[in-house]
């Protein structure tokens, strides 16, 4: 790993790309009979009628402008909050990982969205697990599971948790971590040692405004997982699900920061972050992306504590 030495505070620093919501989509899907009986039907009315497949109708073209923009901000990491495709089929996740290239056999850390575990079967397959293979390497607290886990990465602890669940109606697109899943990140939070803890999940825990998300969009199970968070004595939370990029600070109450990724190919909010980190300070910047130039540029910087 490449982390380096803050000149600031004699620590390391550690440097992300923080990418999320790429929602490739495929020109033909292959249909079984269950599709047609699945939730899978209602995520191809909101592709094709809804105006999905149209907002995100550059994401090539992007993806490989965010590829090339990756060699100039050099991180050390990579973490991708979730949501490759649009239907969670087999092919959407292989387009995904191929026009992410030679870059997911970099250093990184991914978690499913929404998109990724639309429904229950393709789940119990782990086609996303099994195409993020190089980014789901980790520690876990038990065996035979795939989330929580924790990366060593550059003087930190990198924790990923699962957000994403199927749920059964086509409106409903709330998240869940789990009882079980609750009760293993506190036994790997147990586990771990003093270093500086970050946690990436695919669902926020508040929106832009500060307010908790909408009631049938937000994790089910926030309330524990925050008391959770919070006494895991997490430093920073990444996540993806809005489009919008947007951070919020540590606040009384809440001694953690929470940064969303947005998303890297939505037309006109294509955008990733480049963070650098030390152990108390949180310096971001948003990389977007410029059809003019077809490449990324600066866009908002922010710096914000870590406690």
């Amino acid at each position: 790993m490449t982390a380096s030495a803050s000149p600031e505070t004699g620590s390391q620093r550690l440097r992300l790309a923080h990418f999320s919501d790429i929602h490739v989509n495929l020109n033909h899907y292959g249909w079984s009979l269950p599709d047609l009986f699945s939730k899978r039907v209602a995520g191809w009315a909101n592709l094709r009628l809804g105006g999905r497949a149209w907002r995100f109708r550059h994401g090539e073209q992007i993806l490989r402008a965010f590829a090339n923009d990756l060699s100039t901000t050099n991180p050390d990491h990579m973490v991708f909050s979730g949501d490759a495709g649009c239907l969670g089929t087999p092919g959407e996740f292989d387009l995904a990982t191929q026009r992410l290239g030679s870059w997911l056999n970099h250093p990184g850390v991914a978690v499913p969205g929404n998109h990724d575990h639309l429904i229950q079967r393709d789940v119990k397959a782990r086609n996303f697990e099994t195409r993020f293979a190089p980014w789901l390497v980790g520690t876990r607290p038990t065996e035979n599971t795939d989330y929580p886990f924790v990366q060593q990465v550059g003087g930190w602890s990198i924790i990923a948790v699962n957000s994403s669940a199927p749920t059964r109606f086509p409106w409903d697109a709330r998240g869940r971590v789990g009882t079980q899943q609750l009760e293993r990140l506190k036994l790997l939070f147990d586990s771990l040692d003093d270093r500086p803890r970050l946690m990436v999940t695919h669902y926020p825990a508040l929106l832009k405004d500060g307010n908790p998300e909408w009631r049938s969009r937000r994790l089910i199970d926030l309330d524990p997982l925050m008391r959770l968070v919070e006494e895991g004595k997490i430093r920073a939370w990444l996540h993806g699900h809005r489009h919008g990029a947007y951070h919020l600070p540590p606040a009384p109450g809440r001694p953690f920061a929470l940064v969303c990724a947005g998303s890297v190919t939505q037309t006109r909010r294509w955008s990733y972050g480049a963070y650098d980190l030390t152990p108390t300070v949180f310096r971001g910047e948003r990389r977007r992306y410029n059809p003019d130039t077809d490449a990324f540029e600066t866009g908002e910087r922010f710096e914000m504590p870590l406690v």
